[in-house]
């Protein structure tokens, strides 16, 4: 790779090597570098091409008056603006209510290339919010997005320590639900986590999907990360079916469909619920719904036409006529038109699903946590809507490590870093805050995509990648801004490969970490859960790893040699899964946990959650009831049944939401975390 590439890399957030999890460097390809910067439309095929691209990076900073995009805290910080030599600037802030404030620009020169000057001019005494600075210089003038964020988010009042649920809603079916977990049933969950003194129920992403056959079954690979999944709607709970005449009643529910015993399949729930919705439609309220599309404005009008579009053509959106292939087309103002019932119909499923959101987790301290899925399908609706903002030629993943020796490749467009600065964040902004309605909290899935993301070029295998850097700083501001002004924590999933300087931003930006039992180790040995890290997210797995259960029994390694996901011998995997087991259970006998929890391995180790001084300590519900498949593993899509498993016990049997909730596993387990975060020892058995 030759020097200029390199600097050419530098300038445009390009990585040319990296700390692999094991702290060894790597060194990246110079196809990868050079398939990286052609997402951002920037050319380095050839040496000439290199010299062209690296003189208008230099000069880019140079020709703007303003930056597109300000971030300063509590209220004070700094604008850098660029003018000729000689000419008066004026500087204004544009207030969201609605005022104008004067800023005075000072004369002193910060930096000169040729006839141009930077200056760099104090701001102060502004209020929290999104306002607008407008800058003149004689013939110029430009406009720039002015976010004024809190320097640091702070928990909620008289919190100390909460404990709660890690909830996969699909898998949590009731006797009511349609085949599947519901609204309802997070409804029920929530309010029994309360009643047994939890603080906090944290969920798997409710994005939407795309809304015809078939439905992706992933939440982490969702059509909007704007807006609300409509599959797991209750249609019984809906005003429409309560206000319906009975004939209407029963053909709805002649509609549920049959649970499958072992699987959650998708598209049998929706083809049913929307067969029921459209049963129920002529009995929307229309004075209801015209407010709530007023409400959402065209954020909502342009995915309900998305909706109405991908019923018509089908997905992905990529192959639509191609003046439908933008949401500015010519041909798009003829489809609102042609689809504005339908337009309204998926405005309405919106309203439903936001109602049967609306004050769920009220009674916990801190609330519903939900999650932010690090991207969207290339072919759903926030791609579509949203694609100058993304490099829809490359997908995001991770490179390899210990557990995913093959690196992994999400298929998830990645924010263009440039594009979004050009937007003003506001299409980062947009997705946070439509995340945050009716929450107590936001966690951020892979929450090193703030700073850095993983970018696989088109074609080439997981392994093959780069990292591309982001403006942490940028985007830290804009999440500190809309969880304060929602009164909602948030937290990051910081696990895999960490650079230190993301977590020294986290944490000094208020934001929880993630404390995973599997990973806190040092020099190879299990650290000890007094030493963790106490603002953070304790849990003993996640929905990405072994259960509590299927670790102790070496699933996770069964599982993956079947499915030819080792990048070792088996006999070397297993030899690492049983070190890593003994060492565990050395662990929580020396520290005593294992005879406090008269034995039980698995009652053990979240023992340990509570020894820890971790804020937030989340159990999952199959780990309590002997679950030994995990939800999800990586790097396979149908090869393993990912996000389609129902809880089951450890014969491999479904457990009804309200068997569970009663079992003798949740009753334990929900008893030995309240006990240990409020500061009891006396143990379960």
């Amino acid at each position: 790779m030759t020097p200029d590439l390199e600097q050419l890399a530098r300038a445009h957030g390009v990585a040319t090597g990296y700390l692999d999890w094991a702290g060894a460097s790597v060194r990246v390809s110079e196809s990868a570098v050079i398939a990286a910067l052609a997402a951002l439309d920037v050319d380095a095929s050839t040496d000439e091409a290199v010299t062209a691209a690296l003189a208008d990076a230099a000069e880019a900073p140079w020709g703007r008056l303003l930056p597109p995009f300000v971030v300063v805290r509590d209220g004070s910080g700094e604008v850098a603006l660029v003018a000729d030599e000689g000419v008066p600037v004026l500087l204004d802030v544009l207030l969201e209510d609605g005022s104008t404030r004067h800023v005075d620009v000072p004369g002193a020169v910060t930096d000169r290339r040729v006839n141009r000057v930077r200056l760099v001019v104090p701001l102060s005494g502004l209020p929290l919010g999104w306002h607008v600075l407008r800058a003149s210089a004689g013939d110029e003038e430009a406009e720039a997005v002015l976010c004024v964020a809190p320097s640091r988010l702070e928990l909620p009042a008289g919190l100390d320590r909460a404990w709660g649920w890690m909830v996969q809603l699909y898998s949590l079916r009731s006797a009511a639900s349609w085949a599947m977990g519901d609204y309802a049933d997070l409804r029920t969950v929530v309010d029994r986590a309360a009643a047994d003194g939890a603080g906090v129920v944290l969920l798997n992403p409710l994005h939407a999907e795309t809304p015809v056959l078939p439905i992706n079954p992933s939440p982490y690979s969702p059509s909007s990360r704007r807006f609300r999944s409509a599959v797991y709607l209750r249609v019984e709970d809906t005003p429409e079916y309560l206000a319906a005449p009975a004939d209407v009643r029963a053909a709805v529910d002649a509609l549920r469909p049959a649970a499958e015993p072992d699987r959650i399949p998708r598209d049998p729930v929706w083809t049913a619920k929307l067969a029921a919705l459209e049963l129920l439609w002529p009995l929307r309220r229309t004075a209801e719904l015209a407010a709530w599309r007023a409400q959402g404005g065209e954020p909502l009008e342009g995915f309900a036409l998305f909706c109405a579009l991908v019923e018509q053509h089908g997905a992905p959106w990529q192959e639509w006529p191609a003046e439908l292939r933008r949401p500015d087309g010519p041909g798009i103002a003829a489809a609102r038109r042609e689809h504005a019932e339908r337009i309204a119909f998926w405005s309405w499923v919106q309203l439903l699903v936001d109602e049967q959101l609306a004050g769920v987790g009220e009674d916990l301290a801190v609330g519903v946590i939900q999650d932010l899925a690090v991207g969207v399908d290339p072919g759903g609706a926030d791609a579509w809507a949203l694609q100058d903002v993304l490099a829809l030629g490359t997908t995001v993943g991770a490179p390899p490590d210990s557990f995913n020796q093959q690196g992994q490749d999400w298929g998830l467009p990645p924010w263009r870093p440039d594009r979004l600065a050009a937007a003003g964040y506001l299409p980062f902004r947009d997705v946070v805050r439509g995340v945050l309605r009716h929450a107590g909290g936001l966690r951020i899935d892979h929450v090193m995509g703030l700073f850095r993301l993983w970018w696989v070029p088109a074609g080439a295998g997981a392994a093959e990648g780069t990292y591309v850097s982001y403006d942490a700083d940028a985007l830290l501001g804009v999440l500190a801004l809309e969880a304060s002004r929602a009164n909602a924590l948030v937290v990051g999933e910081d696990l895999g490969t960490v650079e230190p300087r993301v977590r020294e931003m986290l944490d000094a930006t208020g934001i929880l970490g993630s404390a995973v039992l599997w990973f806190e180790t040092e020099g190879g040995e299990f650290v000890p859960p007094e030493r963790w890290r106490s603002q953070a997210l304790a849990t003993v797995t996640t929905h990405d790893l072994p259960t509590a259960a299927g670790l102790l029994a070496e699933e996770h390694v069964r599982v993956r040699a079947e499915l030819d996901q080792l990048g070792v011998p088996v006999e070397q995997e297993l030899a690492r899964a049983r070190s890593e087991r003994a060492a565990l259970l050395d662990l929580l006998g020396t520290a005593g946990l294992l005879d406090r929890c008269g034995g039980d391995p698995v009652l053990a180790m979240h023992a340990a959650l509570t020894e820890s001084p971790s804020r937030l300590v989340l159990a999952a519900f199959g780990d309590a009831v002997g679950d030994l498949r995990q939800p999800n593993l990586p790097g396979t899509v149908d090869e393993y049944p990912n996000w389609r498993l129902p809880i089951a016990d450890g014969s491999g049997r479904a457990v009804p939401l309200e068997e569970l909730l009663a079992s003798d596993g949740v009753r334990r387990l929900a008893a030995l975390l309240s006990e240990g975060t409020s500061g009891s020892r006396s143990g379960v058995r």
